[in-house]
């Protein structure tokens, strides 16, 4: 995550200036929410489990809005590469009816507003079968989606506020999965496999790593997290899905890129579930369901070379898919030889934590000395960004102790002597902890949790850590349950979202990582303590409490994006017609495309469905067989004319070798807005061409 530039600042200024379908009685042995914990129970005989996995569409406003990540205001989506899923899982105990709810989606971050929007929808549905508690939500990272799905205005100055289509699709394609696997559910068994990645991250900020005692780095030779943990899940004699975590950043597309895309871990799903399992995710049966999450990714790059769209080549589409394939190749190994069965309870904890205001003891502190955390404070170092995966804005360096630059005179919050003492050696720029009671710019109130499944345990946490940070919080938490340390997983991206989480000693340094890290130098060490607090509670089971209440912002949001006012065609055309046809015929390898005449994708997101098909003629019936979620397609959409509300879609493919020989054409659907707001679907077709 970049923090804005510059001109984000002012439009922060402008901004805050604006400002139960299935009960419980049809759930044998489901514990209701709130009810005391018990004892650690085992599961079947053999590790068995009821377990699900679904899977669903979380694609958002696929043009002329900001995109989520670099946070650059020059990044736009106009259109899409491949379409952004949700992948939930469900793991049930039959012995205590206690379950627990995965979800891995294509998103940048799971925001606290997304959390406590898909929470709402389950009590809905779900009633008190899955809280907060036991439910955990995680993004694979993509930079590469749509933005404006946060209630903080940090997280939304890109996309010119909150977005509320795209909010809304990401709430319903999570429930959406979520209730899939719930729908799913059968007797089965998960088993555990693990290996080692080696050529898929780099250290990006190694000066920062290198200033960690020599304990820690030695966990990590190269300087990199090369653990790859995998769950292979079945339910009885057959493959059901897989989870495979891997800690690097899912930012091999570069913010040039203004396509809709999942990036490296979406291609490694795809890989696997379509390629592999022969997954078509516009049909009512999809199958196998393979997530790529990430871990402790906050200074893992996937540009080998270190500077964006680097490495293994200078192609940033190749890189996608040549990082996402060495994910999948290596996890499917892995997933073929996972012979350690899951067994034991499946659990859960959380609580809120008031991140701003934690009293650290010392023992978690390197000092051995109580240190209590800050309000947030966004450092001068962020704007510099991480110059291996974005760019740097001129004026500010990675490492900035000092001053903030005269360029950000007119905009600066000066924060009081106390704040620039808690948060030394960070020079501020934004005292975002002070100004969040009158506008909400970042968040106080974050959730910490674990989730038990068997002997497996994942450490969920509100940010990016960094791979000694995840180290620091696994040993703490592994030490308090008494388990091998490799049994405990941080979970990165999980839940609500607040920057970076680095090491007091990287922290010294202010870095990109350092100067994102929001709650000053004892950050981590709040961390460490509160998860070993809740693991404390799951070890003896006790209760910790739910702690503070976040606040639900939804209720503040504004928007400075303009909506769609009216489409129009060019004269003497009609919406779905051809502009311009492909060719006759077609090589393998070549790239097809097409032209139509289009409204504003903003008019109807197609959740679920497509704006394109490419089909081919099988006994006089077309039949489709590639759709805007395909690796080898894009849709891009075109503005024409901004008048007269004129547009056109451009879309191609790129046969792959292998492609069947035989006449296809290229299907485009939209949905066009009249004058009066009425909204129409069209369809277009191309004459027929031939591949082969």
């Amino acid at each position: 995550m970049r923090f804005p530039t510059t001109r984000s600042r002012a439009v922060s200024l402008l901004l805050a200036g604006s400002l139960g379908a299935l009960t419980l009685a049809a759930v044998p042995g489901a514990v209701p929410a709130g009810a005391a914990p018990g004892p650690d129970r085992t599961a079947q005989k053999g590790g068995d489990y009821l377990v699900g996995r679904g899977i669903a569409d979380v694609t958002g406003e696929a043009a002329e809005v900001g995109m989520m990540g670099y946070s650059s205001f020059e990044q736009k989506a106009t259109g899409i590469h491949q379409r952004q899923r949700s992948r939930a899982f469900v793991v049930a105990d039959p012995a205590s009816g206690s379950r627990i709810v995965y979800v891995n989606a294509d998103l940048g971050m799971i925001f606290q507003s997304v959390h406590q929007g898909v929470l709402a929808r389950l009590k809905q549905r779900y009633g008190s079968l899955y809280t907060e508690r036991n439910v955990l939500l995680s993004a694979t990272h993509t930079h590469a989606g749509s933005g404006g799905h946060s209630h903080h205005v940090a997280y939304n100055l890109a996309s010119l506020g909150f977005q509320k289509d795209t909010y809304q699709a990401i709430v319903d394609g999570i429930v959406e999965s979520v209730a899939e696997a719930h729908e799913d559910l059968r007797p089965g068994s998960i088993t555990l496999g693990r290996g080692e990645l080696t050529n898929a991250s780099v250290n990006r900020s190694k000066v920062a790593f290198d200033r960690n005692p020599a304990f820690d780095r030695a966990a990590f030779p190269g300087a990199i997290d090369p653990a790859m943990t995998v769950l292979r899940f079945r339910q009885g004699g057959g493959d059901i899905g897989a989870i495979s975590w891997f800690a690097t950043h899912n930012t091999s597309l570069t913010n040039k890129n203004t396509l809709l895309s999942p990036d490296n871990k979406g291609y490694a799903s795809y890989e696997w579930e379509h390629d592999e399992k022969g997954v078509r995710y516009l049909e009512e049966a999809k199958g196998f369901v393979a997530a790529f999450p990430n871990t402790n990714a906050g200074d893992m790059s996937p540009n080998l070379h270190l500077k964006p769209g680097s490495g293994p080549t200078e192609d940033e589409f190749e890189n996608t898919r040549i990082i996402g394939d060495r994910q999948f190749t290596r996890a499917r190994q892995i997933y073929g030889a996972a012979r350690t069965p899951l067994t034991g309870s499946v659990d859960a904890r959380m609580r809120y934590v008031d991140m701003e205001e934690v009293t650290v003891s010392g023992r978690y502190t390197p000092d051995g000395r109580e240190h209590r955390t800050c309000p947030a404070m966004v450092g001068a170092s962020t704007l510099a960004g991480s110059v291996e995966d974005g760019p740097a804005i001129p004026g500010f360096t990675e490492g900035m102790n000092s001053p903030v630059a005269k360029l950000l005179e007119p905009f600066r919050i000066d924060p009081p002597e106390w704040l620039v003492g808690c948060q030394y050696p960070k020079a501020d720029l934004v005292p975002t902890g002070l100004i969040s009671a009158a506008v909400p710019a970042t968040p106080k109130v974050l959730p910490v949790q674990i989730v038990k499944i068997g002997q497996l345990y994942l450490v969920a946490g509100p940010a990016e850590y960094t791979i000694v940070s995840g180290l620091r919080i696994r040993r703490s938490v592994a030490e308090e349950l008494g388990v091998p340390v490799e049994n405990v997983l941080m979970q990165g991206y999980a839940n609500a979202y607040s920057q970076y989480v680095t090491t007091p000693e990287e922290y010294d340094l202010q870095q990109y990582e350092g100067g994102s890290t929001l709650y000053g130098r004892y950050t981590l060490p709040a961390y460490q303590q509160e998860f070993s607090r809740l693991a404390a509670s799951l070890r003896d089971g006790t209760d910790t409490g739910r702690g503070p209440t976040p606040p639900d912002l939804s209720d503040r949001q504004i928007t400075l994006q303009t909506g769609v006012v009216m489409d129009n065609p060019p004269s003497g055309r009609a919406f779905g017609d051809v502009l311009s046809e492909p060719a006759a015929w077609y090589a393998p390898g070549a790239t097809v495309t097409a032209e139509f005449v289009t409204g504003h994708p903003k008019n109807n997101l197609r959740r679920g469905g497509t704006f394109l098909e490419v089909q081919r003629l099988v006994d006089g019936q077309w039949d489709r067989v590639r759709d805007d979620g395909d690796w080898d397609t894009t849709y891009r959409w075109v503005r024409i004319n901004g008048v007269t509300g004129t547009s056109k879609a451009v879309i191609t493919w790129k046969p792959p070798a292998g492609t069947a020989a035989g006449t296809y054409r290229i299907v485009h659907h939209g949905d066009w807005k009249s004058l009066f707001g009425k909204v129409t679907a069209f369809t277009g077709a191309t004459r027929p061409f031939r591949v082969g």
